[in-house]
């Protein structure tokens, strides 16, 4: 059954606006090909059932010496995002197809622990856009400020051109949100695919040369140096069952 899309009681972003679930799992070794068969045939099935479609599955490359996987989520409202584990436990579908995830012994684990962020997308960019061909390629890059202020400034900068630039160099958005919950608050987060590390490049060139960038991030109230205090910058890659 599909879990509503919108809340009666307010609980959907003004405008029609998403929220993302964006966690990460800092695997054991060896421990991938578990992660990859629980999510490929438990988890991104159940969710598909309950509504939730394009979700993704990424890994950093090149990869890190403790493997980082990426999942990432996308919700109507935050009464979908709410009753996601209850209706995990009831789906016996799930439940039978997880088993070998859900009996991993405290001995052998197949991961540290989840870290989760929850996201707000911005107002001019309210739903994630999926590719129209699957990249083979993602650059997820997160900004954080020294404060909520500035890092308003910054969600700002973006919704009044930033945005739109960064379409018309080739640097293709995936989705930019707010974060609302999570580690290093204040922060925006933001993903954008490309084919290959050539266009990437290329983009970013262009976009770092183009006139109205450089006009934008003139403007005295949107220097970085005023309201980004640090760019966390990953290369990930999509896993062969991703949905995004």
């Amino acid at each position: 059954m599909a879990l509503p899309a919108n809340g009666a009681d307010g609980a959907t972003v003004k405008g029609g606006r998403e929220f993302f679930e964006l966690r990460t799992y800092a695997l054991k070794p060896d421990k991938q090909a578990i992660l990859d068969r629980y999510f490929s045939a438990s988890l991104i099935p159940a969710l598909n059932r309950l509504g939730i479609k394009q979700v993704g599955v990424f890994y950093e490359t090149p990869p890190p010496t403790t493997p980082i996987a990426y999942l990432l989520i996308p919700y109507q409202s935050l009464d979908q995002m709410a009753v996601i584990n209850a209706s995990l436990a009831d789906d016996p579908d799930y439940q039978k197809s997880a088993a070998e995830y859900l009996a991993i012994p405290a001995t052998d684990p197949v991961y540290d622990r989840i870290e989760s962020s929850l996201l707000s997308a911005f107002e001019t960019m309210p739903r994630l856009e999926t590719p129209a061909k699957k990249a083979s390629l993602y650059n997820l890059r997160i900004y954080e400020s020294h404060n909520e202020a500035a890092s308003k400034k910054k969600i700002e900068m973006f919704n009044k051109g930033e945005i739109a630039i960064f379409r018309r160099t080739g640097l293709t958005p995936v989705l930019f949100g707010e974060a609302i919950l999570g580690t290093r608050i204040p922060n925006l987060t933001y993903l954008l695919a490309f084919d290959d590390e050539t266009a990437r490049t290329e983009a970013w060139n262009k976009f770092r040369t183009d006139p109205e960038w450089i006009k934008l991030k003139s403007i005295p109230e949107y220097e970085d140096k005023r309201i980004v205090s640090k760019i966390t910058n990953k290369l990930l890659t999509p896993a062969e069952f991703s949905q995004i």
